[in-house]
C-alpha cells in the first residue's frame, strides 16, 4: 500500500511568522496535535502541542511566533512511497506524523501512526513502529 492511500490530503497549516495562540487555536479546532509549518508552499518546519508548552508557555513566553518554537529539522514521505517504508521512518526518527511531499518538495498531505493503524489495518507493524518511536521516552 502506498502512502497516499492513507494520508490526510491537504492538511492545514501554519506559517513561521504565525503567533502561538493561532497553532494553538487551530490545533484544537482541528483536533490535531502537530501542524506542518509552511512557506511558499514547502514545509519547512513541524509545530506540536508539547513544542509550544515546553518552549513558550514553560518560560510564561506568549508573544513568540511558531519559527520560535516549531521543528525545522522535518522528516517528509512522498505519496509514491510504501507505508512499510513510511513505518520505518516514523521508526528511525522517532516521529508519530510525516508531512508528505510531492516531487517538488510542495506539501500534499500527512500520514500519521494511526493512519497506518486504521487505514492498513496491520496490527504487528504499527506496533512495533509506535514501540520505536517511544523508545527512550522517560517514564516516570
Amino acid at each position: 500500500m502506498k502512502i497516499s492511500d492513507v494520508m490526510t490530503p491537504n492538511p492545514k497549516t501554519v506559517k513561521p511568522s504565525d503567533d502561538i495562540q493561532v497553532v494553538a487555536r487551530l490545533m484544537r479546532d482541528e483536533d490535531a496535535g502537530s501542524i506542518p509549518v509552511v512557506s511558499d508552499g514547502r514545509v519547512v518546519g513541524m509545530v506540536t502541542d508539547r513544542d509550544i508548552v515546553i518552549r513558550a508557555v514553560a518560560d510564561g513566553d506568549f508573544d513568540c511566533t511558531v519559527q520560535d518554537v516549531c521543528s525545522d529539522d522535518v522528516v517528509c514521505a512522498t505519496p509514491e512511497m510504501s507505508t512499510a517504508d513510511g513505518a520505518e521512518l516514523m521508526s528511525e526518527h522517532q516521529i508519530r506524523r510525516l508531512p508528505v511531499v510531492d516531487s517538488d518538495e510542495r506539501l500534499v498531505g500527512i500520514v500519521s501512526i494511526g493512519d497506518l493503524a486504521v487505514k492498513e489495518g496491520k496490527d504487528a507493524r504499527t506496533g512495533e513502529t509506535l514501540e520505536n518511536i517511544s523508545e527512550g521516552v522517560k517514564r516516570h
